[in-house]
């Protein structure tokens, strides 16, 4: 792909992210806020995938999904973030023409795969809660194996497309891009010409997989919460709410703020909303879902509990065989 994407380029053989233009004392405050942003996302959605991983109770399919979506979360962020951190100290805030395309089909793949994986789990709530007595036989290993795979693979296979055809515009200058990822509308509004046929594929694209991902989601909820109402017991109503609204959530920081920036990329929304919208959902929300999923979940809380203490009890024996030593 890298060969296509340098043949696209006559003139322009790299971009200028200019980020968040500021004096270089505001520059640092940046860098040093969202490297700690950036340390516990990542520290947040590892746990998560621990504890999956290691606690025998969590290895069922809402458990193992989770711990797939948080390292997709963990990949999702890495792919814009240390770039990011990076110009905050950098002057020539440059990156080249496939480091940005390579960034922008990474970035929105695994943004995709997001969605799916967000379907994926409200899927499987639904059969949970409303399918109670078919759920062990229908979402046997081979299915939530097979979801999984899905999840993960279908962002890089549909957003193949957007990609090729944005790199196949001509480049001739300017090369700055007045944000802080390479993202589709800024690069479109670089282009030497105005392909409207390319705009509308990529509208046409985000609106159906966006729209669509979204609506089967809420549909998915509506059905739990009306089997949820029906339950008799206050107990079993308590579990079950509290599990979907976390999901729901997620799904609304998600789907939300992505909604307002791609559905219509020709809208024409001002510089500062693109910047603080994508900062949301690129920085803010990864960094909010392993609170969201951990601390209304005692399953998770008590196998996080499980990981620390375990920790805790490593630490202690380092330390007694560094003072043997």
């Amino acid at each position: 792909m890298s060969s296509r994407l340098m043949n696209a380029s006559s003139s322009v053989s790299h971009f200028i992210l200019l980020g968040f233009p500021s004096s270089q004392e505001m520059q640092l405050l940046y860098f040093g806020l969202f490297s700690v942003a950036y340390m516990l996302t990542l520290m947040g959605n590892a746990a998560i995938v621990c504890a999956v991983q290691w606690d025998q109770r969590l290895h069922t399919p809402m458990y193992i999904f989770l711990g797939n979506f948080s390292f997709i979360e963990i990949c999702y962020v890495t792919t814009t973030v240390p770039n990011m951190l990076t110009n905050f100290l950098s002057t020539s805030k440059s990156i080249s023409f496939v480091s940005c395309f390579a960034q922008f089909y990474f970035y929105f793949s695994l943004g995709c795969d997001e969605g799916f994986y967000l379907c994926i789990m409200a899927f499987d709530r639904y059969l949970a809660i409303c399918r109670p007595l078919y759920y062990p036989r229908i979402m046997t290993k081979d299915l939530y194996t097979g979801l999984a795979i899905f999840g993960w693979s279908c962002g890089f296979i549909l957003f193949l497309t957007p990609v090729v055809l944005i790199s196949q515009l001509p480049y001739c200058g300017p090369n700055i891009i007045n944000h802080f990822v390479c993202d589709p509308v800024p690069l479109m509004m670089l282009s030497c010409s105005e392909d409207t046929t390319t705009q509308l594929i990529y509208s046409t694209f985000n609106a159906i997989f966006m729209i669509g991902t979204f609506l089967f989601v809420l549909c998915s909820y509506f059905l739990v919460i009306l089997a949820v109402l029906r339950m008799p017991s206050a107990a079993s109503k308590h579990k079950a709410f509290s599990t979907c609204a976390s999901h729901l959530a997620v799904v609304i920081l998600f789907f939300g703020s992505v909604m307002v920036m791609y559905v219509n990329p020709g809208s024409g929304h001002p510089v500062k909303m693109q910047k603080i919208v994508t900062l949301f959902y690129s920085v803010i929300t990864p960094l909010c879902n392993p609170l969201i999923y951990s601390l209304r979940n005692k399953e998770m809380l008590a196998a996080l509990r499980k990981i620390f203490k375990r920790r805790k009890t490593w630490n202690k024996t380092q330390k007694a065989m560094e003072k043997l030593n």
